[in-house]
């Protein structure tokens, strides 16, 4: 009897180019999708909360199935055993038949993390971004109350044919000290294309002193994506969970 499952991922992103099936490139769920068939004789899609981007990773990224799959544990442990270990399917639950990995969820939570020690070790290179030039953490969290709330981020997403409305709402953004540097924490309803990375650009331009943090609500004003920063790079952003 075909079933509604919900899946927890966690994935290393550096090797592929993104969540999202697209054509002549490796995603993470064309790789799930094709190990699924394998298992389950049969083509079985695999819906995501949402995308990430070419290079980015999770620590949960939530998804869901609709299979008929007799021993559950015996298809988690051959699912993973199938699956690159770049990729590992954490937990399998039965859910609802109206859970929709995407349009139920509530928040989603990122992490972006940054060295600021001069440093930084090899093992870590892949998924922290080593900030060279001088720090201003002051001015990054004068900065920081201007971008939460409710908001026309339009300045702060790269264009894509399916975002018509791109007003978000934040609820908090942190800069929460780690050992040799920080992790930004974005907590918001739903994040557009290169939303967090653009916005974490732009936080970096101001710790820079590049722009003061007075700046943020004109960006925001003009609705224009030239006036931001550019994207930061996305080897240090990690989807780390979805709220539903």
């Amino acid at each position: 009897m075909c079933k509604r499952y919900k899946f927890l991922i966690s994935y290393d992103g550096t090797n592929f180019s993104g969540w999202q099936i697209q054509p002549n490139a490796p995603t993470i769920q064309q790789t799930i999708e094709k190990a699924l068939q394998t298992i389950l004789k049969k083509r079985t899609p695999i819906y995501g909360s949402g995308r990430t981007d070419a290079g980015v990773h999770a620590h949960a990224q939530t998804a869901h199935i609709d299979a008929d799959i007799p021993n559950l544990a015996q298809f988690h442990r051959s699912l993973n055993g199938i699956l690159p270990p770049t990729i590992r399917i954490l937990t399998i639950t039965p859910t609802e038949p109206t859970f929709h990995s995407r349009f139920s969820a509530r928040r989603k939570i990122y992490h972006y993390h940054l060295h600021l020690d001069p440093i930084l070790s090899p093992f870590k290179r892949g998924y922290t971004l080593h900030i060279r030039h001088p720090f201003n953490q002051t001015l990054l969290q004068q900065a920081l109350p201007h971008l939460t709330g409710t908001h026309d981020f339009a300045a702060f997403t790269n264009k894509s044919e399916t975002q018509k409305n791109t007003t978000r709402t934040i609820y908090r953004i942190e800069a929460v000290p780690e050992t040799n540097g920080l992790r930004l924490e974005f907590e918001g309803g739903g994040f557009l294309y290169k939303m967090v990375r653009n916005i974490t650009g732009t936080l970096l331009d101001v710790a820079a002193e590049k722009l003061p943090p007075s700046a943020i609500p004109q960006i925001l004003a003009t609705r224009d994506r030239r006036k931001a920063s550019r994207a930061a790079a996305p080897h240090a952003l990690f989807l780390a969970s979805v709220h539903y």
